[in-house]
């Protein structure tokens, strides 16, 4: 329930000093022309000065269109919106959610067990909480990994199936795929779309006998997750009974769904009445959001596809960049920097778009994971005091793999009307190396993430063009302008402790943009209206009554429904 007087209101950050300087410098830019060839040929100290380090990745903010001058202003303007402030605020549990009324506290989700009696947030030790929940789902994994947990027919569990949607699928899956190399334990199936083709494409050919699903909804009321999981649950005493496997007595029933469904919720009253023995529901917290929930319960897949070691690693990786945010000075701090460049390309230059480029397979969902963290969080037009934003928000984030994404979009990135600020990940070591007839593919592959950054920024002359032979004609075809802009992200491996570290920057980035521009990134109200009108629009699909009170629209896709449908 949100506090019925409206909180403080956030600074109006467009009316500041500090705003009004960056437009200046942005404008003399302009003016003088932007040329990130002259800027590294002007100043050999460039790619030291815009060079960062964390405990495992290592940061190149050297070819963003950022001078000394304009690092300068953009530091000045994040302190100008008050970002340590709220930041504090944020760390220490303070109700920072504001339409919610709710604190932001997803950093204790990683806390160590030394820190637990120092975060007291409404009472509640949420360290001791935290790892009350970590222990028992690390014990609960430790069963099933070992064989000792088994199902209703006594044979072990080989297959994992996740059922959630958003924050309860998006993070687990992103984080199963980027670290496949490494798995231990059961394989993971993650289901999340209410169509029915996903859950019939995610139980074939699996063996219910050795299958576990986790129900992964904080209310369990989600209507995707707990349609999804009746139908897994109709799945798999249907399949059971088909394979002889047990009778349809309730009480075989009842003992299958117990051995065969697990929970992730708090609603323990609904738990049980799905069939699932409440002992087996893993909590978490009100002050944990969906999209920053990945490190709490809603990872139980994770630990029983990888173990308590690897989730641990992860925990210690997210913590990490807790502390270098929040304990690092805004000049030499790479998260402000890079959510302040954002700001700079977003509301000065008005780049819209956001690309997010891996140069690993294994982080293949990755982009799709910060599309739900970025947009969700900061796709609002009204500030956190409910008046109207001051200037556009949120950026459009999307992204694929290299090299996969070179054939594809990067035509546009290079050569487009439409200027794209990228983020390039690779990590110098690979989890396959191979050699091909001599040559190492992991360096051919590395090889390509470094040319793209340097194409974008320095591009191709006509004069270069044209001492290779080019006709003429051909040559404004051939010419990439570059000062394209882009940071390139290096990690020694892609392992735990760098996955973990790699989410809570763009966690942070995140917030601190949220702050400048004077938004709750913590609130989802957007998604609300589709859901309260999908409930009302379903039954006129088979029923006139309903129909009639539908909008001319939506009853003329509806009749062309009910002939199509067979």
């Amino acid at each position: 329930m949100a506090n019925a007087v409206p909180p403080v209101a956030p600074v109006d950050i467009t009316t500041t000093p500090e705003w009004k300087a960056l437009q200046n410098h942005y404008d003399a830019l302009q003016a003088e022309g932007i040329s990130l060839k002259k800027w590294f040929a002007e100043d050999p100290q460039r790619v030291e000065k815009l060079s960062f380090d964390t405990s495992d990745l290592h940061f190149d903010l050297s070819k963003n269109l950022v001078t000394d001058e304009t690092i300068r202003l953009l530091v000045n303007l994040f302190k100008a919106a008050e970002v340590e402030d709220r930041r504090k605020a944020m760390f220490a549990g303070e109700h920072i959610n504001c339409t919610e009324d709710r604190a932001v506290f997803h950093t204790a989700l990683r806390r160590p067990k030394e820190d637990i009696g120092k975060y007291i947030v409404d009472g509640e030790d949420t360290v001791a909480n935290v790892h009350e929940v970590l222990d028992k789902m690390y014990a609960f994994a430790d069963r099933v990994r070992s064989g000792e947990w088994k199902g209703v027919t006594g044979k072990p569990i080989k297959t994992v199936v996740s059922i959630g949607i958003g924050g309860s699928d998006l993070g687990p899956v992103m984080i199963y795929e980027a670290l496949k190399a490494n798995l231990t334990g059961p394989a993971c199936r993650f289901v999340s779309n209410i169509d029915p083709n996903d859950i019939a494409e995610k139980v074939k050919g699996l063996d219910p006998e050795t299958t576990l699903m986790i129900v992964v909804s904080k209310t369990f009321t989600t209507l995707e997750t707990i349609t999804n999981a009746k139908m897994a649950r109709w799945w798999l005493l249907d399949t059971l009974r088909k394979n002889g496997a047990i009778d349809d007595s309730p009480e075989k029933e009842a003992e299958a769904i117990a051995k065969h469904f697990v929970a992730v919720s708090t609603n323990l009253e609904l738990v049980a009445d799905f069939g699932i023995d409440p002992v087996n529901a893993f909590g978490f917290w009100n002050w944990v959001g969906g999209r920053y929930s990945v490190d709490s319960a809603v990872g139980l897949a994770l630990i029983l596809a990888y173990g308590k070691d690897v989730f641990e690693e992860l925990l210690s990786g997210f913590h990490d960049m807790d502390l270098y945010f929040e304990g690092t000075p805004a000049e030499r701090n790479v998260v402000v920097l890079m959510a302040m460049i954002n700001i700079w390309y977003n509301n000065f230059f008005g780049y819209e778009t956001h690309a997010v480029l891996p140069y690993n397979q294994y982080l293949h969902r990755f982009a799709a994971y910060l599309q739900q963290l970025t947009m969700e969080s900061n796709g609002k037009s009204v500030r956190w005091d409910g008046s109207p934003v001051l200037c556009g928000t949120g950026e459009i984030f999307w992204g694929e793999p290299g090299t996969n994404g070179q054939h594809a979009f990067y035509q546009l990135i290079h050569q487009g009307t439409k200027p794209v600020p990228c983020d390039f990940i690779a990590f110098a070591n690979s989890d396959n190396p191979i050699q091909c007839e001599g040559q190492d593919v992991h360096e051919l592959f590395l090889g390509n993430f470094l040319a793209q950054t340097k194409a974008l920024a320095f591009g191709k002359t006509a004069d270069e063009v044209r001492a290779e032979g080019t006709p003429e004609w051909i040559v404004p075809a051939r010419v990439f302008e570059g000062n394209r802009p882009s940071t390139s992200i290096f990690g020694t491996e892609l392992n735990p402790h760098t996955l973990g570290e790699l989410i809570a920057l763009y966690e942070h980035i995140t917030f601190v943009e949220g702050i400048v521009w004077g938004i709750d990134s913590f609130d989802q109200w957007g998604v609300e209206l589709g859901k309260q009108l999908a409930k009302q629009i379903t039954p006129a699909l088979h029923d006139d009554e309903a129909l009639a009170a539908q909008d001319a629209s939506t009853r003329a896709l509806i009749e062309f429904y009910r002939k199509a449908r067979k």
